[in-house]
């Protein structure tokens, strides 16, 4: 291992972070881009830093909150391995979130609710599957008109099946 240069570093969550070896510590990726894209070459790739934390706080964030695409700044110690074509190692001592990720949205599902139940409308299919807000099953219905009936029917205590 060469030099530790202990630094601050914005970049963007490669993947789901994982759990390190020991408790209270925490594995991921962060993608750091060239911060004046205008004065470097357009082709200059992106630095991997493979980054790892024994602070039980950042770990139970990183597990927890933090998703793939979330810009962080982390502050801590970085070294570059022997090899060149190995990612630098960032040992994480502090981390803010700069910008969370968008929500993942699902096109081709749609939950909604009503009062205490919530139906699923899924587009390749007629029928919608009801439920309680609880998670107990209702029914399914055979089309999004008739899950009032559906309610009904369960409320009054028959057969939904």
């Amino acid at each position: 291992m060469t030099s530790q240069t202990h630094l601050a570093i914005d970049g963007y969550v490669d993947a789901i972070p994982a759990p390190g070896t020991c408790w209270g510590t925490a594995t991921f990726d962060l993608i750091h881009s060239p911060a004046d894209a205008d004065r470097i070459a357009p082709d200059a790739p992106d630095t991997v830093y493979a980054c790892t934390t024994g602070d039980p706080r950042i770990a139970h964030a990183l597990l927890n909150e933090i998703q793939p695409g979330d810009l962080l700044r982390v502050t801590g110690t970085v070294v570059q391995p022997d090899d060149p074509t190995a990612p630098a190692l960032l040992t994480v001592d502090a981390m803010e979130v700069l910008e969370a990720a968008p929500a993942p949205v699902l096109y081709d599902l749609v939950l909604e609710r009503w009062g205490g139940y919530a139906a699923v409308f899924d587009a390749d299919r007629d029928t919608v599957p009801v439920f309680t807000a609880a998670g107990a099953w209702v029914g399914e219905a055979a089309n999004p008109d008739a899950i009032l009936d559906l309610i009904d029917t369960y409320e009054n205590g028959g057969d939904t099946r």
